[in-house]
């Protein structure tokens, strides 16, 4: 028989409430929150776990609720009906598709990664703290199709909802991996990938590099730039020539720009 909850004083709904809040209870149960039709099947999509499946059915229909429940996991995932006033509640966005799930987290681990060409392009991002910069970084390192999004010393939990939203669901199509930034300098070297550090340092025009070897391109914070372990681990330290009155730009901004002219070479090359 099929749940429903209709209190938005229910046990589960404040469990839900505190999971999208608190990242020590994210932690402490090992899952997050989704919301949305888009960002559930691309989690799916990237091999996470359903476990939980709330829906409204005055914004749903039950049918592609059983849909979406059904591309997931052999396990069945819980569902759950839910109220409108409760999903109004629990729902950031709280007039659109009526579907918010839980999931299992991943483990994220540096030996986890696989490589799937000998000349791989990562992007790497040192002590990223704004979601909103880390989902745009991860909807750019989507769109170009980036072997691997290294996070190096991460100041934001990698679930964090706002993280989850603004990536538009990429946080799920990325291959990610967390580490210190002496754990990522040890896998960038034994893998034998480049790394170009961006940097006001000894650079030089990010446009006269080579990326079309196995590289890695690492983004320091719009605050304090990259930390010395970074800057003597270069292969280069590389730079966005800045034509205006200051001398740096939004990190996925400039992630972008960087990400994107290693594309264009290596699309180049293969022509």
């Amino acid at each position: 028989m099929l749940k429903s909850i209709t209190s938005t004083q229910n046990r589960e709904i404040k469990r839900l409430l505190q999971l999208q809040e608190k990242s020590r209870n994210r932690r402490k149960e090992n899952v997050f929150v989704v919301e949305g039709q888009r960002e559930t099947s691309l989690a799916i999509k990237g091999n996470y776990e359903l476990l939980q499946l709330y829906f409204n059915p005055e914004l749903i229909d039950f049918q592609k609720v059983l849909e979406i429940a059904r591309s997931a996991s052999e396990e069945p995932a819980e569902i759950i009906e839910i109220s409108q006033e409760v999903y109004e509640k629990v729902a950031y966005r709280s007039s659109t598709e009526g579907i918010i799930t839980v999931f299992k987290s991943k483990s994220h681990l540096l030996e986890d990664i696989e490589l799937q060409t000998s000349t791989p392009l990562i992007l790497v991002a040192e002590a990223p703290e704004k979601p909103g910069n880390i989902g745009a970084i991860l909807r750019t390192a989507d769109a170009a199709a980036v072997d691997a999004v290294i996070i190096a010393n991460p100041k934001t939990d990698l679930y964090n909802p706002n993280i989850v939203r603004s990536s538009v669901g990429c946080l799920f199509t990325n291959q990610i991996a967390i580490g210190t930034t002496s754990e990522i300098i040890e896998f960038l070297k034994e893998n034998n990938i480049n790394i170009y550090s961006a940097a006001l340092q000894a650079s030089k025009a990010y446009h006269e590099i080579d990326f079309k070897e196995a590289s890695a391109i690492v983004m320091g914070t719009e605050a304090t730039g990259l930390s010395d372990e970074w800057l003597k681990n270069s292969t280069q330290n590389i730079i966005i020539p800045m034509h205006g009155e200051i001398d740096s730009m939004n990190v996925s901004v400039a992630a972008g720009i960087l990400i994107f002219e290693a594309k264009r070479q290596r699309i180049a090359d293969s022509t």
